[in-house]
């Protein structure tokens, strides 16, 4: 069985990702890339780092373009069981999600301290104005849906994820005084 070059991957994923958002494009799969493979050197003789590769690159379209995704894995000559795994751990790095395997808790892990202790922020502040979104709304979007709503699954994270949880309250809390 061959493997898919990251090139192979992303000239399939590209077009997908072309019309989502500057924080959900390619780019956001790199920087998910990025975290996944530091998080792997934890465990590099227990996984499958194909899986966290070909997951991370479906990461941001399984939801709508699975069929499509199965059909270019197939099409790659890869096994059913191998195609399989990679669904499941592209569902698995969803931030609601509870990863039941390896690798999908470090690509769900990876997604959750995506860019360090500020992004969190950094990120829903983007996000919210591309929404439309006055900043008071995205602070209370911040605060009720994305703080304290999910949960790392592996050790190494606990403390980068809480961290940037609290640096977010903290920022959240300087700026609603000084609004």
């Amino acid at each position: 069985m061959k493997n898919l070059t990251v090139e192979e991957l992303e000239n399939f994923v590209r077009p997908f990702y072309t019309y989502k958002d500057v924080m959900h494009d390619l780019s956001h799969i790199k920087r998910i890339l990025k975290m996944a493979k530091m998080l792997a050197t934890h465990y590099e003789d227990k996984i499958d780092m194909d899986l966290i590769i070909y997951g991370a690159y479906f990461h941001g379209i399984v939801y709508e373009k699975e069929k499509q995704i199965l059909k270019f894995l197939k099409t790659k000559g890869l096994s059913k069981e191998k195609i399989s795994k990679i669904i499941q751990v592209s569902w698995e790095s969803q931030k609601e999600k509870t990863p039941i395997t390896l690798e999908g808790k470090i690509l769900h892990d990876a997604h959750l301290i995506e860019g360090g202790k500020t992004f969190l922020i950094v990120k829903s502040l983007i996000t919210g104005t591309l929404r439309g979104q006055v900043l008071e709304e995205t602070i209370e979007y911040i605060e009720k849906n994305i703080l304290g709503k999910f949960k790392p699954h592996l050790p190494e994270t606990q403390n980068l994820y809480s961290d940037k949880e609290e640096f977010a309250r903290e920022f959240l809390k300087e700026l609603k005084e000084n609004l």
